[in-house]
């Protein structure tokens, strides 16, 4: 786990498939990522733009007041995603799937489950981590199943959500989420095992008789905690999140387009507990960028004052099931269309079918 042997494990990657953004030592290609420059230019503008007046131009007020809200409410969480990505880089691959467990194993997707579901990060943070347990080995059905059961499951925001509408309700949500996650998981690792996806390249077999604890207590021993690993730690934090930053800013960008016309409101007036108004919330859900702690009050709303559970569960999950930041950011982890895609055609019938029963 020191800076030397950290270099050695990434060393096997440098020379992988070539995907964008695998996670190799490298990092990203050299090219200008132009979405990436773009969009972090027009979320800068925009915070800056939201402390000067601009009563004359509503639509830019609301654009600009929207940027700052969710900057507000999303950094914490993309620097603490950033700062376990560049710790992550520094756990060998064989720790890493011993923690998770045996990839393609029920066992190692409940675990995963719990994973995603203990870790107090919002959607945007846990998207750097889900992405580099990806090139650190889990499979993808560990993957999927830790990030469709981690968003808004968080300890901090299932607190919020009990005092908006209660500890049954809310338990009763953390149950069924965790469920579709295991199923999404479970279908995943099937898919996998019949060839309609490729399995992980960077999955690594631990040996039967690897001593976790032992190995552990020693690599701890070797690590020198100087500035050179620190320097390491803040490298890969950088590099290996600029694959997952550039979804997140350029979905900061369209979610404040739509705040500027859609009002809040309307999720009460539009999005009742009918099978037109769960699929006008999946919609919404969908396009506007919420981050955890922006979607947890909003789904409160749609329970409370629209009286419809189920919406309020669907807009939960639909961030997840179909947001097109994790979307493409699974897309430039794994380098395949097919398994991004995937992801709404297994997680939303399920979301679907669970809403309506709850309405």
């Amino acid at each position: 786990m020191s800076c030397h042997s950290e270099d050695k494990d990434n060393a096997s990657s440098c020379h992988g498939d070539g995907h964008e953004g695998q996670g190799s030592c490298h990092g990203p290609s050299d090219k200008p990522d132009w979405l990436l420059r773009g969009s972090a230019i027009l979320v800068a503008a925009g915070f800056g733009l939201s402390y000067l007046p601009l009563e004359g131009l509503p639509w830019l007020q609301a654009a600009t007041d929207g940027v700052r809200e969710l900057v507000a409410r999303m950094w914490w969480g993309v620097l603490i995603g950033m700062l376990m990505v560049g710790l992550l880089a520094h756990i060998p691959r064989e720790f890493v799937m011993a923690i998770l467990g045996r990839g393609g194993s029920f066992a190692g997707l409940v675990r995963a489950v719990f994973a995603g579901v203990l870790l107090d990060l919002c959607s945007h943070g846990i998207l750097l981590v889900g992405a580099k347990l990806y090139e650190r080995g889990a499979s993808y059905g560990q993957v999927v199943a830790f990030l469709v059961a981690s968003p808004w499951n968080s300890f901090s925001l299932t607190l919020i959500l009990v005092a908006l509408i209660g500890l049954k309700l809310t338990l009763l949500f953390i149950v069924l989420s965790m469920a579709i996650a295991l199923v999404s998981g479970v279908a995943f690792d099937v898919l996998e095992r019949r060839g309609v996806i490729g399995a992980n390249p960077n999955s690594v077999q631990t040996a039967d008789d690897f001593a976790f604890w032992a190995e552990a207590r020693k690599r701890l021993s070797a690590t020198r905690c100087d500035g050179a690993f620190f320097a390491s730690v803040f490298r890969h934090s950088v590099m290996d999140s600029r694959m997952v930053l550039r979804w997140i800013l350029f979905g900061i960008v369209l979610a404040v387009l739509v705040r500027a016309l859609v009002h809040a409101d309307m999720f009460a007036s539009y999005f009742g507990p009918t099978f037109m108004g769960l699929l006008l919330t999946m919609g919404f859900a969908t396009i506007i960028e919420v981050c955890s702690e922006g979607s947890t009050p909003l789904a409160a709303d749609l329970i409370t004052r629209a009286n419809a559970p189920g919406n309020g569960f669907a807009f939960l999950m639909t961030g997840v099931a179909t947001d097109y930041t994790e979307i493409m950011t699974l897309k430039s982890a794994t380098g395949r269309w097919i398994n991004a895609l995937l992801l709404p055609v297994v997680t939303v019938p399920q979301v679907v079918l669970v809403a309506l029963l709850l309405n």
